[in-house]
């Protein structure tokens, strides 16, 4: 239609919009008198109990939503902050999600922190954020190339587990010296070691994950084994806190069977699940881009990953990983995927992740100096186990000292997975309050030192932006 025409309607349409307007109004009014004068209204009301959920349910979402929003902000504030100061903006997003919980805005403003955080709506965050994790990892697992990891296994597996026997008999050696001030009443020794023990092995894969990306160094042939440790690494942490937990609660034969199963799902996942997947990727590649349908069957199989190592008791987000491992790195699939999940998550998931663990921490609670020196003691030894055992093993693997140094800084980065498993510690009642905040200040500066000193370490030497086939099987 000619524009000249529609301007000559203009007042024709604006006449029937208002006659549509009151004509749809009258009728109603007539529909509405014509039903009151018809029906009876109950004396009662209909669901008052009903009506209170709602309102409780929207007020939950509301403060969600609001949280979220914060939470977002704060990340991406202090992340750009963190960043101008040439450090990785994870370890911004980590902070703020430390000073949004009780430990920095619960302290000075109770009130803010109540109404920003609520209670009611940490089970709705611990759920995005998880989620979040899963997403996460399964794209980290998606740039992993597994030629490079064939050649250095060994090497990787050594390396993993050295970083993890040092520290844990250095923590169940700490607990001879803290048990009878630290321990709660009724709790052996032989728990409280071991738990002592798998505090100080455990290495944060998500947050080592970030840092490296944050690089840009996580394809890199040291990224790789970095990245590979770490998640050996927490799988063997994850197993040893089911066997803590097992001794604890008297039932032995579940940390063996969480190892087991373990063991059958790796094994599936390679043998069985692995060339199925070979064979579907060619067929979603097909199209241009991964079709809605295409990203129903990985999201399904994504999920089913992570559900199975749920159940088996390490964590869901290591099925996502694996999965993630073993579809081919370099397809078309890959890039699709990882390019629509990547900002996604990054910007909204991992905040709120950061966020909902640090609303789990409380730090106040840590004072007088005998706390602080002891405190120093549990950092010194969680560094020194940690930074050591990575140190020798890779070492003796065939790594350059300059390497062997900063892949067992990267293995001290313990982080919010670290707080995960202490308040699982302190749920079973193995560890006090203040023993719990003081490992949680020793998480808090084994993360942080990560990144300066891998900074100084690499600075001169940086890691290459490509995976070097050539040079990997040095470490095998």
């Amino acid at each position: 239609m000619p524009e000249e025409t529609l301007g000559s309607r203009r007042g024709q349409l604006a006449i029937f919009y208002l006659v549509s307007i009151a004509l749809a109004l009258g009728l109603f009014a007539a529909i509405a008198w014509m039903g009151e004068a018809w029906f009876v209204t109950p004396d009662a009301p209909l669901a008052p109990r009903t009506d209170g959920q709602m309102h409780g349910q929207l007020n939950t979402l509301l403060h969600v939503l609001l949280a979220l929003a914060v939470v977002i902000v704060t990340a991406r504030t202090l992340g750009a902050l963190f960043k101008f100061l040439q450090q990785p903006p994870v370890i911004g997003e980590v902070l703020g999600g430390i000073m949004l919980g009780p430990s920095l805005l619960g302290y000075f403003a109770p009130g803010a922190y109540l109404y920003i955080l609520p209670p009611a709506a940490a089970p709705f965050l611990g759920v995005i954020s998880q989620l979040g994790v899963i997403l996460y990892m399964f794209v980290v697992g998606l740039e992993l190339d597994l030629k490079v990891l064939r050649s250095s296994g060994h090497a990787t597996l050594a390396i993993s587990h050295a970083s993890i026997i040092a520290p844990f008999l250095l923590g169940a050696g700490l607990a001879l010296m803290i048990y009878e001030s630290f321990a709660p009443d009724g709790v052996a020794f032989t728990p409280f070691a071991l738990f002592l023990g798998v505090s100080m092995s455990i290495t944060a894969f998500p947050v080592l994950a970030r840092i490296l990306s944050d690089r840009r160094i996580q394809r890199t042939r040291m990224g790789i084994i970095a990245l590979t440790c770490a998640a050996v690494d927490d799988v063997t942490a994850w197993c040893l806190l089911a066997f803590v937990v097992s001794v604890t609660q008297a039932t032995l034969g579940a940390a063996f069977m969480t190892l087991l199963l373990t063991l059958v799902y790796i094994a599936a996942m390679f043998i069985v699940v692995r060339p199925l997947v070979v064979r579907v990727v060619p067929l979603l590649e097909k199209v241009d881009r991964v079709s809605e349908g295409g990203l129903a069957i990985i999201f399904v199989a994504l999920l089913l990953s992570a559900l199975a190592t749920e159940l088996i008791g390490i964590h869901a987000i290591f099925g996502a990983f694996l999965l993630g491992a073993i579809t081919p790195h370099d397809s078309r699939v890959a890039h699709d995927v990882t390019n629509r999940l990547e900002d996604l998550v990054r910007v909204m998931f991992l905040p709120a992740f950061f966020a909902f663990t640090g609303m789990r921490t409380q730090i106040s609670l840590l004072s007088g100096l005998d706390h602080w020196l002891i405190c120093l003691a549990i950092i010194g030894v969680a560094t020194l186990g940690k930074f050591g055992g990575t140190f020798l093993a890779a070492r003796l693997a065939g790594l350059q000292t300059r390497d062997a140094s900063a892949l067992g800084i990267l293995m001290n980065t313990r982080g919010l997975v670290e707080l995960i498993v202490l308040n699982i510690g302190f749920d079973l009642g193995i560890i006090t309050p203040t023993l719990f905040t003081m490992l949680v200040v020793m998480a808090l500066v084994t993360t942080f030192m990560t990144t300066p000193i891998l900074h100084a370490i690499t600075r001169k030497h940086p890691w290459a932006t490509e995976p070097a086939g050539a040079n990997a099987g040095a470490v095998a």
